[in-house]
């Protein structure tokens, strides 16, 4: 897909029992995803960036609790980590940088969510968010 990121990092799951191939509007979102985790290596001085989970089919979604609303269900996101980056680093590093980021949230302080617009021509709502126990709140 990119540089740095492949449609099998992209679609990887620990859940395999589940088929999880993204169609053909799935994979184009994957590619705009691919390339948006470029800028963000940029904006972390080419950090590496591992990515938790990305594409997830809707088996997939519905093992690990999640709504069938999650960009993850399109392609338009991503769960990563950065080592030596604190999640709530990447979050302040991406705002800095003024990247066109969708959604960005330090979840449970243990990783950061990203995505993209759900489509080609959206506008970025550039929202960010803290999720942890106590609930969601704007990311300050």
């Amino acid at each position: 897909m990119t540089p740095h990121f492949t449609l099998a990092e992209l679609t990887a799951t620990s859940h395999r029992q589940f088929d999880n191939t993204p169609n053909e509007a799935e994979t184009a979102n994957l590619q705009r995803l691919a390339e948006f985790l470029e800028q963000v290596k940029t904006a972390l001085d080419g950090k590496p960036i591992m990515v938790n989970s990305a594409f997830r089919s809707k088996q997939v979604n519905d093992s690990v609790g999640s709504k069938d609303t999650s960009q993850h269900r399109i392609g338009c996101a991503a769960d990563l980590r950065v080592p030596g980056m604190t999640p709530d680093a990447v979050v302040r590093a991406v705002i800095d940088a003024g990247l066109p980021f969708d959604q960005i949230i330090r979840e449970f302080d243990a990783w950061t969510h990203i995505s993209v617009t759900n489509t080609p021509d959206g506008t970025p709502r550039r929202q960010a968010l803290i999720i942890d126990k106590a609930g969601a709140r704007p990311f300050a």
